[in-house]
């Protein structure tokens, strides 16, 4: 089986697309009466408390959530992005490892743009990419605005059966430049981790140690579109995987671009795969504005070198920041 494919960010390639919306729902204008159809006012039972009333609110959407599920009544945007399903459902399931197992801290969310565009550039690591759903719960749920990050994600994502249909749906889309500068522009949060496979792939050894953040492809694509970008550290996510070991020639069969052999993976089979509770920090730094530059700065090879210099060393600085003041993994 051959090697996975590492798409470079930065690789000029033809954007592939996810599905058209389901269904478009016609607004009528506003000089028209918009007519509701006729209720039934509920009754309320004898001795039914505010309680009672949420759980009746939440059964009924609910059933009208599966209504629109099964009769295809909900849309999703050209790269296949459902806000609904990721609202009620994927962000449900995040939820607790974010609150409860992960407790995870957010710092710095005041960083993030209230609305329009911006490129968030974080470190990867952990053998499994959950500290990139983590990211995008932390965002969501700390945000005053509740936006929704959109992530870049390599080839491999896509090629794998039920993870590429639900990594659509929740937003993400293939790294490449094309689709992400038309993210920008329509002012999304786009997240990007450029140490790609080499950094989720790293021995425990060098564990918060930034890997080469390849030719600067994030910092061309936010010139273009003129809007800034936030550097993330993530701590936390090292230890969760702890990597001891590679198996290569495993992985070569397999064709992945890693086999990861852990303290307890794959010795304990899938009880190996439960993560470690480690505490984790994610904090955004001062953005980098983009805006004041030339049009034809995005060629400018340098500027590209320093830019993409400056929200590496920005980023590893604030990792060892973040682990001289953390007290244990754990706790």
């Amino acid at each position: 089986m051959a090697d996975a494919k590492v798409i470079p960010f930065d690789e000029d390639r033809p954007r592939r697309r996810g599905a058209a919306a389901r269904k478009v729902r016609v607004v009528p204008a506003a000089s028209e009466p918009v007519r509701e159809p006729d209720a039934e006012v509920p009754v309320p039972l004898p001795g039914a408390g505010p309680e009672g009333g949420s759980w009746d609110r939440r059964i009924a959407g609910g059933l009208a959530f599966l209504r629109r599920r099964i009769t295809g009544d909900y849309e999703v945007d050209e790269f296949g992005y459902d806000k609904e399903l990721t609202d009620q459902v994927l962000m449900s399931l995040l939820r607790p490892l974010h609150d409860k197992y992960f407790r995870v801290e957010v710092k710095g969310i005041e960083n993030i743009p209230k609305e329009g565009g911006a490129l968030i550039v974080a470190n990867h690591s952990g053998t499994l990419p959950l500290d990139g759903l983590m990211l995008q719960v932390a965002v969501h749920d700390h945000h005053p605005a509740e936006r929704h990050l959109r992530l870049l994600a390599a080839d491999l994502v896509f090629q794998l059966p039920v993870v590429n249909e639900i990594a659509r749906k929740a937003g993400h889309t293939l790294a490449c430049a094309e689709d992400a500068q038309r993210l920008l522009e329509a002012g999304e949060l786009v997240g990007v981790m450029p140490e790609g496979f080499k950094g989720i792939g790293k021995p425990f050894g060098d564990r918060y140690k930034l890997q080469r953040f390849g030719r600067g492809g994030f910092v061309s694509t936010a010139l273009r579109a003129g809007t800034p970008i936030v550097p993330c550290s993530i701590v936390g996510a090292e230890e969760i995987y702890p990597m001891v070991g590679n198996a290569k020639t495993l992985a070569r069969l397999l064709g992945v671009p890693y086999f990861p052999v852990t303290p307890t993976f794959p010795w304990l089979g899938p009880l190996g795969a439960v993560p470690l509770p480690t505490k984790w920090t994610i904090q955004f730094g001062e953005p980098i504005a983009t805006a004041g530059y030339a049009a034809e700065a995005a060629e400018d090879p340098m500027l590209m070198f320093n830019l993409t210099d400056q929200v590496r060393e920005q980023i590893q600085h604030t990792l060892y920041k973040l682990l001289v003041q953390r007290r244990s993994v754990f706790f």
